[in-house]
């Protein structure tokens, strides 16, 4: 180590220190506190040098050095460092005068500068505390304004050293205490408070000595009085509280006299401060502590207070209790808890001296004042445990004071009560009837609802402000000593129930039976979970003595029966997600008090509970069941049931009826809980044979309910239900009496509709009620007997009495009525009792007119539109259910349904949970129509097309959801039409599935005369497949993908029950129909696909689901589709028009040949019609394009001269002239306005659509590209316009070539695109090299070239299908900055590759050759193209050799994007075939990493990371010197990328340093290794990153012990600058133990770096250089190196303009001093 030898050069460490100190006043804070750090690191080996300079800067004040806070806080750390032997008084008297010096100078007090001037003197002071306190009581004679600094310092150095000096202080103090003025007695104060600690601490850690003598007494006795008499009193706030702290730290030094006399005025004082703050009421509660301690419990006497004279302490304390309470603030809790433990304290101390008078006086409080009646039960909850020997006694006044509190109201009270109840508890207080109204009491609590908080609240009170008492007002508001929610009160309670439950055993023969007892009253059932959950417990823990707990039970008469307990604990299992758990709670309790029920019924709940707790166990799954209530109310009734079933004992049933009977009382009538409990009463008298307890149960239940409320109306209904399962004819007497009393006819009625509004609607309820308990009645009787029953309802004409009402809520129960008797007809059909519903049609007529509107509703009764949505849900239920009895529909009644109801297609899609189910219901409807309607499968097959062709206007609607919706019903409606017409029956008769739906020979059965009716499927042609094909196809092209989904699931569905039915003798297949089957199996494909990936692109789902149908399309069909294609084509949907084209275009393009003249003709006519009526003009061009290809088809092409003239001509002749007139009319016209649009475009279509024409003009189009390149000036080459020797019309023609290419993939067709397709790469070299033409272009402006030859691309990509590459263009196409353009080549080259294969190698091969073109941009495009092509040429054994040639030949371009792309397509040749030119690559490489331009540069380096990864030793190894020596030198370059790849790059070549130049790749190693570990904290992370990978992956070559463990420390992968310096040290040290060889080279190229172009790295050079020197051993490196680096260290601390370089040279200084040997420093 450097301080254990000799340099033989001593170093200027004053100079140093002087520098750091100077630095103390910089302007960077970072710099501030690094040489702080360092001076304390220096003070703390030879603190005299840096006193010495310290004080020599300090001479000049604040006025000359801007930092003497850091200035002096050094030379405190320094003085502190001092060895005993090293104080100089003399030097240590100049400092003290220095800092007294500076603190006197000014009038500021408690400065930071002053703060640290006392440290100062503080420190001195440790070693001679005489002479500092000398140096302080020079200033403290007379007036000065350093006195209070003076008195602050005494106060900081109150200590052991101090308080033997005690009475030299006061003897000072005492005579200018009189004169302090009131800003500055807080600090007197406050040393007098320290002073007084401090001689407590002294006389309990040396209790033999004692300082306090009579002077010292003396002294403390005047001070007493002067803070007592005079600071006490002052009207600063301030003063006061800092003159009650020092008084309450006196208290226990001056004499007992004194205190007893100071006692009258001291009280007072002190009590007045409670009128203020917080903070202020927590200091003067410590000091108050403090002051009853030693008046209470002194030693050397009685106590100096009696009780009376606590009273006004007390009564004072007991508000400040609520401070705790009240502090919500997170800044006042701490405080207020701190106040409220303190205010504890106090009261414990009195009882301590005084328990009884103390338990009267809190007990008294109760009758007081709300807060004091808080306080004193805060204060009994605390005391209690304490107290509990000295209160034993007392135990009954407290029960009783405690009984008269439980009716109050107040929260607050309440909370502090139900503590203290648990508090007693806990220590046997309750006992006996008292401890059941404690807890009473808590349950009373536990039951608090949140509908009573506001009730609560608002009964809050405060004190009143001319109370007796003290009032402690916090922050000026009124103290509410309860400010307590209802929900934390509640929670209290809840807990505290439950803690007496389970943790005080001798609270279980008061809790039981009692809390059975709690179970039943109303006012307690928010609270029954807790009950539930403590019986619970308790019969738990008592499960040993089960018997004995079951006799105490049965043996008091308060506690509640059985039956009682049964009946409110059922009911009260309502709510599933009640709070607490409710649910489990009372099951849990069911199944522990099963014992007290008839015996049979244990084992049934053992079995059953279990599961019912499971169903309820986890809320969050329950709440995604919308029915979830519904479900656990009908599991509660078939519990309650099958537990009757079970018992078998008629007499408790009964009792239970009765018990039932009782419950009434205890629910509202809004109350859920109501509608269940008529459910149970219901189930029972299900189980009772006595007609006449059921009678009277029924009138009870029926005065009971409230049937104004839609749920208890509802609860009524079908416990009326229940009871008609067994009673049928005593309900419905019941109903018929109610139905009969009503009182009002029809004319009646209409009279109340004009004079008493309120009691129609009270009759709509009764009607209501009455509608719904006869449907529940009819739903729920036997199925033997109902048919007369609802024969007499339906056929007497007794509904229609119910049907005048009109409010919602009654429309919706009668409607609901008329469906459950429905339903009741279709259940007596499944139970073998089939009979047909009389007046059925009549019926729907009823639920038809009441799910309209009334016209004449006035405001009392009008249906809001969300009832009326309702309303109309149930009514279209109600519908499904009555068409789905017998008798079968009639036409007129179909009709006259589905009038009314189709129009719910058009409903707006809001509110979304009202429509939704609407609609379902809706579509519900209509398939079963689709099924009740027809008698076989021809007449279903009629009924069908009928339905649809009346919901065709909602399928092609413009609105989406109604399309969606539409849609859906038409699928749902042919899955039902297969399953019944299909797979309902075979051919042959047989049900279900069976293997003859497709095997069998449909000719055998064309006639089934022989057949049962039942079993005539319907034959293909009615179902009119041609019309329905093209009224869904435009859907599958539809803007929605759910629409587009379902549209094909509608054609597959076709088709397959096409398949599947006959054919008529005369028909024609029209394919084969083998065939077919393969089209519909690619369809369901198709569908697949969107089931499973809604984002696949539309267009080509579309081309695949038109395929398919065009395959499975008969020729009759197809004529017919082709016939009705108008309104297809005018679908108001522009996607779906053009999807209709395109379906026309392909049949007539794939099929064609098997239209005859009429066929042509009348499409013809649709076509046309339909190019009439359409409004764009694009779709309008489309459909005449398809009529034009209709006559290509029929050998009438418009251009057929033209074409006919090619076809036997010279065909480039022709092409030539047609291209040279195209270009005339683009420089004499405007082709974009030409009425009747361009004829050169149509002749380019016509040629495009040619089958032999079409290869030629593309070809003629690619050669004139290929020879005219669009740009053909070099701006690298000067003047542009000198090498524009084109005319005008030149140009234009290559403009007119772009526009015939665009015209040829757009209107191609199939033939074009098979030219195209041919063609393939030349077409897209030409138009890539273009591509690399036209962005020259556009960088000076001219952009319409690339428009248009975008355009040209993006019509090529559509033409061959490659929708991926039109997406890039798309993207990316106009981006004219150079490497975003060549990446746009890329990435098109890309997926060209990934695309298309089979067309690389002869896109490569033209490409390959482009690369010599004259053009750079050109050259440019070839290669960006080509480089990544080159990652696809696998296959490409012998042209990938051409390749490689011509890209490293090109590598030399001029070009330096050129150089760039071929050298990146270098190292992307495949792995496969990389080896076989690893030489060459690396060779390039090599020669790139000096070339001229950086970014070929960054690119070599790039490159050679990618290649290093897989190239053999033998191709690097004769490379690795060179390679290395060129990456260090770009290690050094200013781009961040170029260095972090370097640096990655030396990592990548440690893998190939193995062999014979090893010894060689070591010393390049061993040169970067330095730049490496100052690069670690370089300021860019992806530099960093790279450096600690190199430096993990040289280590291994290096071969030294230890480097592993440090490059994997946390310290070296963080990027803190603390923990770069911590690895930089230990770096150090690694290197001076295990490579003390290479340290001088590793010092002369650090010290290089200290010039480095970033602050950041010059840093880090200096602390690795410092670092090295510090724990080198070596006289050779020291010699050279030490003093050198000192002096640039001083040089650049001083002199640079960056804070990190100042601030890491003074830790760096601070690092070499203290590593050196004191004798080395030189001495000034």
């Amino acid at each position: 180590m450097a301080s254990s030898s000799s340099s033989g050069n001593p170093i200027p460490a004053p100079e140093a220190v002087q520098v750091l100190v100077s630095l103390l006043g910089d302007e960077s804070h970072v710099v501030k506190r690094a040489s702080m750090a360092a001076l304390r690191d220096i003070a703390a080996i030879n603190p005299p040098l840096v006193l010495e300079c310290c004080s020599t800067v300090s001479r000049g004040g604040r006025r000359r050095f801007g930092n003497m806070s850091g200035l002096f806080q050094v030379m405190a750390s320094a003085v502190r460092a001092l060895e005993k032997r090293d104080v100089d008084p003399p030097f240590m008297a100049k400092l003290a005068k220095i800092a007294t010096a500076e603190m006197i100078s000014s009038k500021e007090l408690n400065a930071d500068w002053q703060r640290a001037a006392a440290g100062l003197l503080v420190a001195i002071g440790s070693h001679l505390p005489d002479l500092m306190m000398e140096e302080i009581f020079l200033h403290l004679s007379g007036p000065n304004s350093a006195l209070p600094a003076m008195v602050q310092i005494l106060a900081d150095f109150a200590s052991a050293d101090f308080t033997p000096r005690l009475k030299d202080v006061l003897s000072r103090v005492l005579p200018i205490l009189g004169n302090v003025r009131d800003a500055h007695r807080p600090i007197f104060a406050n040393a007098f408070k320290c002073w007084c600690q401090a001689s407590w601490q002294y006389s309990m850690d040396f209790p033999s000595t004692s300082l306090l003598d009579a002077d010292v007494m003396s002294f403390l006795n005047s001070a007493f009085e002067l803070l007592l008499r005079v600071w006490a009193t002052s009207k600063d706030l301030k003063v006061r509280v800092s003159a009650v702290e020092a008084l309450g730290q006196m208290v226990g030094l001056i004499t007992h006299a004194q205190l007893k006399a100071a006692l009258p005025r001291l009280v007072p004082t002190i009590l007045e401060l409670y009128k203020k703050d917080l903070d202020v009421a927590f200091l003067a509660t410590i000091s108050l502590h403090n002051l009853l301690n030693a008046s209470l419990l002194s030693e050397n006497g009685p106590p100096l207070l009696d009780f009376e004279e606590l009273l006004v302490i007390l009564s004072t304390l007991l508000p400040v209790v609520c401070i705790h309470n009240d502090s919500r603030e997170q800044s006042d809790f701490s405080v207020g808890l701190k106040t409220y433990n303190e205010v504890q304290h106090c009261f414990l101390t009195v009882g301590l001296v005084y328990p009884e008078d103390l338990f009267m006086f809190l007990l008294n409080c109760r009758l007081k004042e709300e807060p004091l009646t808080f306080g004193a039960l805060c204060v009994l909850k605390h005391l209690l445990p304490r107290l509990s020997e000295a209160w034993h006694s007392k135990r009954p006044l407290l029960i009783e004071a405690v009984k008269l509190l439980l009716d109050e109201q107040s929260l607050g009270v309440r909370k502090a009560l139900s503590e203290l109840v648990v508090i007693m508890a806990s220590h046997c207080y309750l006992v006996g009837p008292s401890g059941e109204l404690f807890v009473e009491y808590l349950v009373r609590n536990c039951a608090l609802s949140d509908q009573e908080s506001n009730v609560l609240e608002n009964s809050k009170e405060v004190i009143r402000s001319n109370s007796n008492y003290h009032v402690f007002q916090y922050k000026r508001l009124e103290v509410k000593s309860g400010a307590v929610c209802l929900t934390e009160l509640r929670s209290i309670c809840e807990k505290g129930l439950l803690l007496l439950t389970i943790t005080i055993p001798e609270m279980e023969h008061v809790l039981w039976p009692f809390l059975l007892k709690m179970i039943i009253p109303r006012a307690y059932t928010s609270a029954a979970a807790t009950v539930c959950r403590c019986i619970s417990e308790l019969c738990r823990h008592g499960s040993s003595y089960a018997n004995t707990m079951l006799s105490e039970c049965r043996a008091r008469s308060d506690i509640p029966n059985p039956e009682e307990l049964f009946a409110r604990l059922v009911v009260l299992l309502h709510n599933p997600l009640a709070r607490e758990q409710l649910a489990t709670q009372v099951l849990t309790v069911l199944y522990y008090l099963a014992p007290l029920f008839p015996r049979n019924i244990n084992l049934f709940w053992q079995d059953e509970i279990p599961k019912m707790k499971a169903y309820v166990s986890d809320t969050d799954d329950l709440k995604q069941d919308p029915s979830y209530q519904e479900t656990w109310d009908d599991m509660i009734i078939n519990f309650l049931a099958e537990s009757l079933d079970v018992i078998q004992d008629t007499e408790w049933v009964v009792s239970l009826g009765n018990a039932f009977s009782r419950q009434y009382e205890l629910y509202t009538s809004d109350d859920e809980h109501s509608a269940l409990l008529h459910r149970c009463l219901g189930i029972l008298l299900q189980k009772v044979d006595d007609r006449l307890y059921v009678l009277e149960k029924i009138n009870w239940m029926y005065k009971q309910a409230n049937i104004t409320i839609p749920s208890n109306r509802l609860g009524l209904a079908k416990a009326m239900g229940l009871v008609a399962a067994s009673h049928l004819d005593t309900v419905l007497e019941k109903l018929k009496d109610i139905l009969d009393n009503v009182g009002q006819s029809i004319f009646q009625r209409i009279l109340s509709f004009f004079s008493d509004r309120g009691r129609m609607e009270e009759s709509d309820d009764i009607h209501a009620a009455l509608a719904l308990m006869y449907g529940y009645a009819a739903r729920y009787a036997p199925s033997t007997v109902i048919e007369a029953r609802i024969d007499a309802l339906v056929g007497t004409n007794m509904l229609s009495r119910l049907l005048h009402v009109r409010h919602p809520t009654a429309k919706q129960a009668v409607i609901t009525a008329i469906d459950l008797l429905g339903r009741a007809v279709i259940n007596a059909a499944e139970s073998g009792a089939s009979f047909p519903l009389k007046r059925r049609d009549q019926l729907l007529d009823y639920i038809l007119t009441l799910m309209g509107r009334d016209d004449d509703d006035d405001d009392d009764f009008a249906e809001s539109s969300l009832e009326l949505l309702h309303t109309q849900a149930l009514a279209l239920s109600a519908c499904t259910t009555l068409v789905s009895v017998e008798p079968k529909l009639t036409i007129e009644t179909r009709n006259h349904v589905m009038k009314a109801t189709l129009g719910f297609f058009a409903l707006p899609n809001d509110p979304s949970d009202v429509v939704n189910p609407l609609i379902e219901n809706l579509i519900t409807l209509l398939c079963a129509i689709l099924l009740t309607s027809g008698e076989d499968g021809r007449s279903r097959a009629e009924q069908l097309l009928h339905i649809l062709r009346q919901i065709d206007q909602y399928v092609c609607s413009p609105v989406e959801y109604q399309r969606k919706r539409s849609c859906l019903a038409v699928y749902e409606m042919l899955l039902k039409f297969k399953s019944v017409c299909i797979s309902g029956y075979c051919a042959l008769g047989n049900h279900g599935s069976c293997t003859h739906s497709k095997q069998i020979d449909r000719t055998l059965h064309g006639k089934f005369s022989n057949l049962p009716s039942a079993f005539v499927l319907p034959s293909r042609e009615s179902l009119c497949l041609g019309d329905r094909v093209i009224t869904y196809l435009p859907r599958c092209a539809d803007t929605n993908s759910e629409v587009r989904k379902i549209s094909a699931e509608i054609l597959d569905l076709f088709f397959s029950i096409s398949l599947s039915l006959p054919r008529s003798v005369g028909s024609s297949f029209g394919v084969d129909i083998e065939l077919s089957y393969s089209a519909l199996s690619s369809l369901e494909d198709v569908i697949a696909i969107l089931r499973s990936d809604a984002s696949i692109d539309p267009s080509e789902v579309f081309n695949r689901v038109v395929s398919s149908v065009c395959v499975l399309l008969m020729k009759d069909e197809l004529v017919a589709a082709l016939h009705c294609c108008t309104g297809a084509i005018c679908d108001k949907i522009k996607q779906s028009a053009e999807g209709a084209i395109q379906a026309v275009t392909d049949f007539v393009m794939k099929r064609g040949n098997e239209l005859n003249e009429m066929d042509v003709s009348r499409t013809t006519q649709s076509l046309l019609l339909a190019a009439a009526q359409v409004t764009e003009k694009y779709l309008r061009q489309e459909t005449l394009a398809a009529v034009s290809f209709l006559y290509i088809v029929d050998y009438f092409l418009n251009d057929e001269k033209i074409s006919s003239l090619a076809e036997n001509t010279s065909s480039k002749i022709v092409f030539k002239e047609v291209l040279a007139t195209a270009a005339r009319d683009i420089v004499t016209k405007d082709i974009s306005r030409l009425r009747g649009g361009w004829s050169m475009q149509d002749a380019f279509y016509a040629f495009s659509q040619h089958i032999v024409l079409s290869c030629l003009f593309l070809e003629h189009v690619i050669s004139v590209l290929n020879q005219s390149p669009i740009f053909k000036d070099d701006p690298e080459k000067g003047d542009s316009s000198s090498h524009r020797v084109e005319s005008h019309i030149q140009d234009n023609i290559l403009q007119a070539a772009i526009f015939a290419l665009t015209a040829f993939f757009r209107g191609g067709g199939k033939i074009g695109k098979k030219a195209v397709e041919q063609s393939y790469a030349s077409v897209l070299v030409a138009l890539t090299l273009q591509l690399g033409s036209c962005h020259g272009l556009a960088t000076s402006g001219e952009q319409e070239p690339l428009q248009a030859l975008l355009v040209a691309f993006q019509a090529f990509c559509e033409c061959v299908g490659d929708l991926e590459m039109g997406k890039i263009l798309a993207r990316d196409g106009e981006q004219n900055e150079n490497e975003k353009w060549i990446n746009l080549i890329g990435d098109l080259s890309g997926c060209i590759s990934i695309k298309r294969p089979k067309e690389v190698p002869a896109i490569c091969l033209i490409l390959t050759k482009s690369l010599d073109r004259h053009q750079r941009f050109q050259r440019e495009a070839a290669a960006a193209a080509l480089s990544e092509f080159v990652r696809f040429s696998d296959g490409l054994n012998s042209q990938l050799e051409e390749m490689v040639e011509a890209l490293c030949r090109h590598a030399s371009d001029e070009s330096a994007t050129v150089r760039c792309l071929c050298l990146r397509g270098l190292v992307q040749i495949p792995s496969i075939h990389i080896l076989q030119y690893s030489n060459q690559v690396l060779g390039v490489i090599l020669a790139l990493l000096e070339d001229s331009d950086e970014s070929v540069q960054l690119t070599s380096v790039s490159c050679l990371l990618k290649v290093l990864e897989s190239s053999p030793i033998s191709a690097v190894e004769p490379i690795l010197i060179n390679l290395s020596v060129r990456l260090r030198n770009l290690q050094t370059c200013t781009k961040v990328k170029m260095r972090a790849n370097a640096f990655a790059a030396l990592g990548s070549l440690s893998n190939y340093g193995v062999g014979a130049e090893r010894e060689a790749f070591l010393e390049q190693v061993h040169a970067a290794f330095p730049r490496l570990v100052l690069h670690i904290h370089d300021d860019d992370l992806s530099v960093r990153l790279a450096c600690r990978s190199t430096l993990k992956r040289i280590a291994p070559l290096m071969e030294l012990e230890g480097m592993f463990a440090l490059f994997n420390a946390h310290s070296f992968n963080s990027d803190h600058r603390s923990d770069y310096e911590d690895f930089v040290r230990e770096l150090a040290k690694l290197f001076s133990l295990r490579l003390p060889s290479r340290v001088d080279t590793y010092m002369t190229s650090t010290i290089q770096a200290f010039d480095a172009p970033w602050p950041t790295i010059q840093a880090n050079a200096i602390y690795f250089a410092s670092s090295m020197l510090s724990v080198s051993d070596d006289q050779h490196i020291l010699a050279l190196y030490y003093t050198r680096v000192f002096g640039m260290l001083i040089s650049k601390m001083s002199r640079s303009a960056d804070e990190i370089v100042r601030a890491t040279c003074s830790s760096a200084l601070g690092l070499l001093l203290k590593s050196t040997n004191l004798l080395l420093w030189r001495t000034p």
